[in-house]
């Protein structure tokens, strides 16, 4: 019975080592393979027109970030003030910018926690912003149904987030990549 456990114990030990490595990396490939683009492509949709676009958003961003504020203005957006552009402009660089810092696993924690940030300011502006009560896009937890957009994907996108906040990028990325070459220099000093 003892040489049973102590096999257990090892290759639970194996499981953790191999485990503790490879999940960071792993998350970092399923955030990538599914949010990297939908991120992206809906920052591309609050880009303005023309070379200037990247600090002229455009009427999307306004009408994804401010529903209701914006039908209000009667959909002029120069009724709004540099608070409400400085809000469209960061949401929508933080679409590009958390993504592709986690993926190559800089500051990954940092982008992370970020990234959860950006996701619950999402859900709620779908819906108190865009009224998106109804169960089936909302969702509810325990409900047995899977397939809510708001509560049920989204729990899933902060889980794989969670993940890297508690474990980091993983052993391919360069944040380790830094902190070795950091690690080098304070040894040499």
């Amino acid at each position: 019975m003892t040489s049973l456990i102590m096999l257990h114990d090892k290759l639970t030990g194996l499981a953790d080592t191999i485990g503790n490595q490879l999940t960071p990396l792993l998350a970092r490939v399923v955030f990538a393979s599914t949010l990297l683009f939908y991120y992206w492509n809906s920052g591309l949709t609050k880009l303005g027109d023309g070379i200037f676009g990247i600090v002229s958003p455009s009427i999307g961003a306004y009408s994804q970030i401010f529903p209701k504020k914006l039908e209000a203005a009667g959909y002029d957006v120069s009724q709004f003030g540099i608070f409400e552009w400085a809000v469209v402009m960061a949401g929508t660089y933080a679409e590009f910018i958390l993504p592709l810092l986690i993926v190559l696993g800089l500051l990954t924690r940092l982008a992370a926690v970020g990234m959860i940030g950006f996701v619950v300011v999402q859900s709620l502006t779908d819906v108190y912003g865009h009224n998106a009560t109804d169960t089936k896009t909302l969702g509810a937890m325990f409900d047995r149904l899977p397939d809510g957009v708001i509560l049920d994907q989204r729990l899933f996108w902060c889980f794989v987030l969670v993940i890297l906040v508690f474990k980091g990028a993983g052993v391919l990325s360069l944040d380790t990549l830094l902190r070795k070459k950091l690690t080098a220099r304070v040894a040499m000093a």
